[in-house]
């Protein structure tokens, strides 16, 4: 049995610690980025573990979008594709919650210019310096990079008409306070587009208390019942969480002893903060 403490009795800034580490090494090249499975990154597909097709192709991006980004950004780290639903618009500011290379934000950039920026948000010094290099690279003038933690993000009150993040939420320690925060950036009518993991069964104990499963986007999910109520708390309306059963198909190669399919799957998760009163 061992004798590491579950994802939700772990000291929260241990486990801001542990995942700031990993990240920070995957910035700086190395492997294994989700769950247990990994492959280089340069390769992509670090987290669907598979050969020839790219993570982003699995998780639902277009073959074009993917084309779109210049080498560097995608490191194949999410579960979805925030893109997707977020009905991006031009003339929006859009805010990226644990924006990693900048894969989503350079994408975002796109749909809403002209007129609209992009502000990517990690607490990985160098995931945020990787970015930044990648902002020349992707010839935009509409994206920024701040070194921050999404529970306490380094912006404005009411600047934000859309948040989107991709498999991120789940590695936040505290999680309410990520959702106060990003009601709080948020305009009012702002919304909320995320794609993350939420966990549909209770966890061995050996997953539980797996540091690797906690960094890896594994333990660290809530129950969808779970992220509705923070979502409520935080003061969001219109709430909609859907699981993408689909995804079972890639999260089962997260890990190479255990079926993680069986516990977990990535879902969307939509919100709006409601407009100011008349």
């Amino acid at each position: 049995m061992s004798n590491e403490p579950a994802a939700d009795e772990r000291d929260p800034e241990e486990t801001r610690k542990m995942v700031r580490e990993r990240y920070g090494a995957i910035a700086a090249g190395g492997t294994d980025c989700c769950g247990d499975v990994g492959v280089d990154v340069d390769d992509g597909g670090c987290c669907d573990g598979s050969e020839g097709a790219t993570g982003s192709e699995r998780l639902g991006y277009e073959t074009d979008d993917i084309a779109s980004v210049a080498d560097g950004a995608d490191l194949g780290l999410g579960c979805g594709n925030p893109k997707a639903f977020a009905e991006m618009a031009p003339g929006e500011t859009v805010l990226d919650l644990g924006s990693g290379a900048g894969f989503d934000c350079f994408l975002a950039a796109r749909e809403v210019s002209p007129g609209g920026r992009v502000i990517g948000v990690d607490m990985t010094p160098e995931m945020v310096s990787k970015a930044r290099e990648n902002v020349a690279k992707n010839d935009v003038d509409n994206v920024e990079f701040r070194l921050g933690e999404i529970s306490h993000l380094p912006v404005a009150d009411a600047t934000v008409d859309v948040v989107i993040s991709n498999c991120v939420v789940n590695l936040a320690p505290e999680k309410q306070p990520v959702f106060d925060d990003a009601y709080r950036v948020l305009k009012p009518g702002g919304r909320v587009a995320v794609s993350d993991v939420v966990r549909t069964a209770p966890f061995p104990d050996d997953v539980e208390t797996d540091p690797d499963s906690l960094t890896g986007c594994v333990a660290g999910a809530s129950t969808v019942s779970d992220l509705e109520a923070m979502l409520d708390s935080a003061g969001f309306e219109a709430i909609e969480i859907a699981p993408k059963d689909e995804s079972t198909e890639f999260i089962s190669d997260w890990d190479a002893d255990r079926n993680l399919g069986d516990y977990l799957v990535s879902a969307t998760i939509e919100a709006r903060k409601p407009p100011r009163a008349p």
